[in-house]
């Protein structure tokens, strides 16, 4: 709080506290202030004869009656205790450095109305201490990830934002328009397909931490613009995957939780190692009592069962793949509360894994799912370009059917692949999701700084 300063109106000052008025109280002659900057808060001892016998140009009468709740100011002065023991700023010399025009909400009543924290977040920061705490560990958490990469050789790329092509993922895109090229773009869904290029190109291991952009619902989960940490690696597979994940959030956690035993929304969850792994098609079974992967020869009567279950989206299921899926979306996904590798997933909801090794049908593909929500993605990567050719012609063919979230088929990366991709796995963990998590954060517009907010008529005001 106490630095040295040179600003234009207070460079006569050697050592100086700087900050914002939080609090103000006078009592005649006499008056505590609060002042408070980044580094947090300190009391103002201010004495009229103290103030006079500086000599300043501003006096102790000016500073009641023009400093605010909110104004910025700097003080110079020494160090003392009150009679009650508070450390304080014994100010001697005081300048205005900025003045607040609007008033902060009022101290006990404070911010509360989410809608305006959200829409007017600098307001927010100032007068809640918990929000800036937030952003600092979302800070220290994106700065984990990137170091926990960089330290084991991955070299960070960056990709394009505006693509000619959608792909990487099944997600419905946002579409602009370049003018000069007279050309269709979307904003990027995923940075997958472009990172595989990079190891193609003779990278081994690669990573972008970015912007990612979906034209979704908003939910206290879902925000259009999100930021997500993807990465691959040559000569590895997804279990490797699976332990990076594991490395990663139990490193964070650890950060800025101090421990693997927290508590998210009242629910104590363990980060403690192992974590469980477990197929998408046993999940399905341990629920319902089927098991969809031995039906796999017979998708009529697979749908039969479905739809005698109830399971949401089975009418619209064209194959076994797809009943798994949405059987386990319906009846496991919410349940999976403790940190829980759900493995193995259908080829037909995979368009980008490679086929496992030893089960027809099924891939080699994990999701992380902690608290019912996903928090990452990982597989071992389709290197077969025919094989990629046809699953992309499959997915070309739900779009065409009317299925807005299908990708394009991307003939460039095809082409890639065709000039040989080592055998690689590749990672893709929601920041925002692992924020929330390790910062017990309701919403995940409480972690974004800016959310994108529907445009409001007639705002209330921050003092209503």
């Amino acid at each position: 709080m106490l630095v040295s300063h040179t600003h234009t109106h207070v460079d006569a000052y050697v050592h100086m506290g700087t900050g914002r008025v939080m609090g103000k109280r006078v009592f005649g002659k006499l008056a505590f202030y609060t002042l408070a900057d980044s580094a947090g808060e300190i009391q103002l001892y201010l004495e009229q004869d103290a103030i006079t016998a500086a000599g300043g140009d501003d006096s102790f009468d000016d500073l009641k009656t023009l400093v605010d709740v909110g104004d910025w100011i700097g003080v110079q002065g020494g160090i003392k205790r009150t009679d009650k023991g508070e450390l304080s700023v014994l100010v001697g010399k005081w300048a205005m450095l900025t003045k607040s025009i609007l008033p902060l909400p009022d101290k006990f009543k404070g911010l509360t109305d989410v809608n305006i924290r959200y829409r007017r977040r600098y307001v927010d920061l100032i007068v809640n201490s918990e929000v800036r705490e937030t952003f600092r560990k979302r800070a220290a958490i994106v700065q984990g990830v990137r170091s926990y990469l960089t330290d084991r050789g991955y070299i960070e790329i960056e990709t394009p934002v505006m693509n000619a092509d959608i792909g990487g993922a099944d997600a419905r895109p946002f579409i602009t328009h370049h003018n000069a090229l007279d050309m269709p773009l979307f904003l990027r869904i995923a940075t997958e397909l472009h990172l595989k290029r990079m190891v193609v190109g003779g990278f081994e291991r690669v990573f972008e931490l970015g912007r990612i952009f979906r034209n979704e619902g908003v939910s206290t989960r879902h925000n259009p613009e999100f930021t997500s940490v993807e990465l691959y690696q040559a000569y590895a597979d997804y279990e490797d995957m699976i332990r990076i994940t594991e490395d990663i959030i139990c490193e964070n956690a650890l950060k800025v939780c101090g421990s693997l035993d927290i508590e998210y929304q009242g629910t104590p969850i363990s980060l403690q190692r192992p974590w469980r792994r477990v197929s998408m098609n046993d999940l399905v079974k341990e629920e319902t009592g089927v098991d969809f992967y031995a039906m796999r020869d017979d998708f009529a009567g697979a749908k039969a069962k479905a739809l005698e279950l109830n399971i949401d989206g089975a009418d619209t299921a064209n194959s076994v793949g797809e009943i798994i899926n949405k059987a386990f979306e319906d009846k496991c996904e919410a349940k999976l509360i403790q940190p829980t590798f759900v493995c193995e997933h259908p080829k037909e909801i995979s368009p980008l894994a490679k086929p496992h090794r030893e089960k027809e049908g099924l891939t080699e593909r994990f999701e992380l799912f902690i608290y019912g929500r996903e928090h990452a993605n990982g597989f071992s990567e389709l290197t077969d370009p025919i094989d990629q050719r046809e699953r992309f012609e499959a997915q070309a063919a739900k779009k065409a059917a009317g299925d807005v979230e299908a990708a394009d088929v991307d003939e460039d990366f095809l082409m890639a692949i065709e000039y040989g991709m080592p055998p690689t796995a590749g990672l893709g963990i929601g920041i925002d999701r692992v924020v929330m998590m390790l910062t017990d954060a309701a919403s995940i517009r409480d972690v974004i700084a800016f959310p994108l907010m529907r445009p409001e008529e007639g705002a209330a005001s921050l003092l209503e």
